[in-house]
């Protein structure tokens, strides 16, 4: 069921291909919203628009190759946006997954690689889509981040660290953007169905297990109340919130998705 009305409305979801972000892509179109999206590999584009436009024929979707980590590449995508869609009001920045490392084992060039491809996943597509953003009456950027920003976990320290970082900066750009009416908000992930965990299934020792039992094993051995992993779905519905006039009074906040797991007030 769609949950409010986009038409007219262009939103950005990137790293948009799969998971959380198609998800996210989904729900907008959904809504009536021309979505664009991007990510680094031309045939999953491609896969994902056909597949979009099969659910819903005659939807407006833009998708084009990005790396989010190069502000040329980024800065020609927010303008093909605009010329192919307008300009957008709506920014989702969805990209990057977890380094498993402790302390110990984590060299320099793994923290600047980290720190790195969490910050400016983020900086890039906001600095690009800015100058679009602020021309709307109801601009809004969300950023998925993981619950390791609150509640670090001592074998993914550097993503922890980088995870704190855009929590911090969500805050600050909620301040800093609110003089141009621009909404920054974030989500803060616990452990989500992926391609990763679908990868791990295949994988597993004891083959007899379902799907279900297989992930409820990890659900109880990671303490998540609900008993169960997310589904993409899931965290698409609270960006949805964040990113529409559902939360026009909510600007510099986290929606927890993670199940219950998270132990902070």
């Amino acid at each position: 069921m769609t949950m409010y009305n986009l038409q007219g409305t262009v939103a950005v979801v990137t790293g948009g291909t799969s998971g959380i972000g198609l998800a996210t892509v989904d729900l907008l179109l959904e809504a009536g919203a021309a979505v664009a999206f991007c990510g680094r590999d031309e045939a999953k584009l491609r896969s994902a628009r056909e597949g979009l436009l099969t659910k819903y024929p005659g939807a407006t979707i833009f998708a084009d190759r990005c790396d989010v980590l190069v502000p040329e590449q980024v800065q020609a995508f927010a303008a093909a946006v605009e010329q192919n869609l307008g300009k957008a009001s709506i920014l989702v920045n969805n990209a990057g997954q977890g380094r498993v490392s402790t302390f110990e084992n984590t060299e320099n060039a793994a923290w600047l690689e980290e720190m790195q491809l969490k910050f400016f996943s983020v900086i890039n597509p906001t600095r690009a889509f800015i100058p679009q953003l602020e021309q709307s009456d109801n601009a809004a950027i969300v950023c998925v981040n993981s619950l390791l920003a609150i509640q670090p976990e001592p074998h993914m320290v550097a993503t922890s660290a980088a995870r704190a970082g855009i929590h911090n900066l969500v805050r600050s750009l909620a301040f800093e953007l609110s003089a141009k009416h621009i909404r920054v908000n974030g989500i803060l992930l616990g452990l989500v169905e992926s391609g990763q965990w679908r990868r791990r299934y295949e994988n597993r020792s004891d083959k007899s297990l379902s799907w279900e039992a297989w992930t409820a094993g990890i659900a109880n051995e990671k303490q998540i109340p609900l008993g169960r992993l997310g589904r993409p779905e899931e965290p698409a519905r609270a960006i949805f919130f964040l990113a529409t006039p559902l939360s026009s009074y909510t600007t510099g906040s986290h929606i927890d998705v993670s199940g219950g797991v998270c132990r902070h007030a």
